[in-house]
């Protein structure tokens, strides 16, 4: 048993970026080296005693939170058995754990929770802009003309003098070209520059830590040459929000299992042989889960927006849809054939005011009235960070009678006291929202979508969307683990054994959660919801788990957003979401932020976003905490970006600024106070 021997915080660690420094004149690049060289050993000695025929492999690293109560002692259990590596084995929290710390770091601070609710004694936080200073903008854009003369310029004099290069975008053996050097521009001129920051590969599970594979390019990022090694870094930038994404504990047993009884995939399409009674079991589980009467679940997040939105409307129909929704949505939008208008981002006036235009003007050319009015909105923003102002939205609903549509692919599992979403975190029941659409990618650990809603519409989709009589059935594997997921969010109380046609009616119908459920979130889930080969550890069976879980995340959400705006920064959305937008602006500073993040002594992986997914001029790092995170973590990644954007001059912020020291001691007030 080891024992943590001071609890002050650590000293902020001196830059890695003076000059004339050698990494072995810095003490803290020594000591994390170090540090990171222990932990690799612990986690191949722990490997072992899991397979002691496995080759040793390099995984699971960085320390847990340091917590600032002399109790909170820490140990490292690994099935009851140990393995010490002194001085420097990774600390862990009093609580025992069958992750490794590198899928979830172990704090047992209570201080460190928070709950996600919103606070109807202050106003909802309008989403508003911060404009960086004006020389800003100028440098923006300067840089993005300066691209554009230097590319097009490459462009027309290679396809003239270096043919061979531009071979794909010339016509060639009678063949016109694929696309044209215009539309190829970003991706060939900027994107091309940093794929070393867009994508980085990865190997293992993307938890608190992440294993990227090492490479680089001789030939401007055209191709990439692996090395054989490997860089273990502090994960940010993953949507494994609630860290089920595991590769032990229950979540990896029971997929294990399934694996087992069922095989690695499915077999057909939901109408033949793929789908079987783990299916049914998950669509009433997502049902009892969001309050709803019926569910649908679809095996592509992406595909769940893009067909299920044309069996909802058609001729006759207006999509209102708010201007930063997804593409997938927009995918489907542009489908369904429906008349399609647009508001200003979560702006509740501008919806107000066309709301009352297009039920004045009704259709076009025959001014008849519409046969339905959908509103398609998402509950949390992907690259805004963002909340929906439900509350508003749903008195909209009240007086202008129009349905609505939620997509809840980030808010499902990572807001709300209960995990429920937007709904959960706003106390509103479920029942005043018509369509609540959700992916299983973020906030579960696993993959795929789902619809839910009233039964009569769940039952028209099934049978009128392209997902279900044509789109394959979820893998048996992956619908496990959100089975697992959702019930361990919920708990499970015990039930009265059903017999198997019961529970289990055909897979072309439905388990209908209880009417009365629909007008507030259900409680535990019923036992016999889950198979009965699924035994669950009694941490999960209860939720307790999973609430800690909720509240980490929310603690962590909350304190990275509000400690990089006392440092200066600039970032967008609302503090309780887990997308914490962070501006950059300069497309020139974007691989470069990641870059120097990737250098630290205790490297850092972020990923950067810029257009087309954002605009030209509002280039960003999004920042993903999850529930693995400790406070120590999010200590390092603040440490790491006041260092690294005062360098590249990032800190336009307005707001009242306090110093990184002040920063990290003072992180409960500051998650409390917002």
């Amino acid at each position: 048993m080891l024992s943590l021997m001071t609890s002050n915080p650590p000293s902020p660690s001196p830059s890695i970026f003076k000059e004339k420094e050698s990494l072995s004149q810095l003490p803290s690049m020594a000591t994390a080296a170090s540090y990171l060289s222990a932990v690799q050993q612990a986690d191949s000695c722990a490997h072992t005693h899991d397979n002691p025929h496995a080759p040793l492999t390099p995984t699971f690293s960085i320390s847990s939170s340091v917590t600032t109560s002399s109790e909170d002692s820490v140990d490292e259990d690994d099935d009851n058995n140990t393995c010490f590596v002194n001085p420097h084995t990774p600390p862990t929290s009093e609580q025992v754990f069958t992750t490794a710390h590198t899928e979830f770091g172990h704090c047992a601070n209570e201080a460190y929770r928070c709950v996600s609710k919103h606070d109807y004694t202050k106003p909802f936080q309008e989403h508003t802009i911060e404009e960086p200073p004006c020389y800003v903008h100028f440098a923006t854009y300067i840089s993005f003309l300066i691209l554009h003369m230097l590319g097009h310029l490459r462009d027309f004099f290679g396809k003239r003098f270096a043919k061979s290069h531009f071979t794909h975008l010339m016509p060639h053996n009678g063949y016109a070209p694929l696309n044209s050097s215009f539309d190829s521009f970003v991706l060939r001129r900027l994107k091309r520059r940093m794929d070393d920051c867009y994508a980085q590969p990865i190997t293992g599970i993307p938890g608190r830590t992440v294993l990227v594979l090492d490479r680089y390019s001789p030939d401007y990022n055209h191709t990439q040459i692996y090395t054989g090694g490997n860089t273990r870094a502090l994960n940010i930038s993953s949507y494994n929000y609630l860290a089920f994404s595991q590769g032990r504990g229950s979540w990896a047993d029971a997929v294990a299992e399934s694996i087992r009884r069922y095989g690695v995939s499915s077999c057909g399409t939901r109408l033949d042989s793929g789908s079987n009674d783990l299916h049914v079991s998950a669509e009433a589980l997502v049902a009892h889960f969001l309050g709803t009467e019926d569910a649908l679940v679809c095996s592509m997040g992406f595909a769940t927006n893009s067909t299920f939105i044309p069996g909802l409307a058609g001729k006759g129909t207006l999509i209102i849809s708010d201007e930063l929704n997804h593409t997938s949505m927009r995918v489907g939008i542009r489908q369904s054939g429906a008349e399609v208008r647009i508001f200003k981002h979560n702006n509740m006036s501008s919806l107000e005011s066309l709301l009352r235009e297009v039920i004045i003007q009704g259709q076009p050319k025959t001014h008849r009235a519409w046969k339905k009015i959908l509103v398609i909105v998402e509950g949390l923003y992907s690259m805004e960070g963002t909340l929906l102002n439900l509350p508003k939205i749903v008195e909209l609903k009240q007086k202008y009678k129009f349905y609505l549509y939620i997509d809840e692919a980030h808010s499902i599992g990572s807001l709300g006291s209960r995990g429920r979403g937007v709904t959960d975190y706003f106390n509103i029941p479920p029942g005043s929202i018509d369509v609540l659409m959700g992916t299983f990618s973020k906030g579960f650990g696993a993959a795929g979508g789902y619809i839910s809603g009233p039964k009569t519409l769940i039952d028209a989709l099934r049978l009128r969307s392209h997902s279900g009589p044509y789109a394959e059935a979820i893998a048996p594997s992956v619908i496990t683990q959100v089975v697992v997921s959702m019930a361990s969010i919920m708990g499970v109380a015990p039930a009265p054994q059903l017999t198997k046609s019961t529970l289990f009616p055909s897979f072309d119908s439905s388990i209908v959660a209880p009417k009365e459920s629909a007008a507030e979130f259900p409680g535990m889930a019923p036992a016999s919801m889950l198979p009965t080969w699924m035994n669950l550890c009694p941490s999960l069976t209860d939720g307790s788990e999973a609430r800690t879980r909720m509240r980490r995340l929310a603690f962590n959400c909350r304190y990275l957003h509000v400690g990089l705006k006392k440092l200066g920064f600039i970032v967008y959305g609302h503090a309780p979401s887990p997308i914490v937008p962070l501006l950059i602006f300069n497309p020139g500073k974007l691989p470069l932020f990641v870059r120097m993040m990737r250098a630290r002594p205790i490297p850092i992986a972020v990923v950067v976003v810029t257009y087309p997914a954002t605009s030209f001029e509002t280039g960003r790092v999004r920042l993903c905490p999850s529930a693995s995170h400790t406070k120590e973590d999010i200590d390092i990644v603040l440490r790491a970006c006041d260092e690294v954007g005062g360098i590249l001059d990032m800190k336009h912020g307005s707001c009242e600024r306090w110093g990184i020291d002040e920063v990290c001691e003072r992180a409960v007030e500051l998650v409390h106070s917002v």
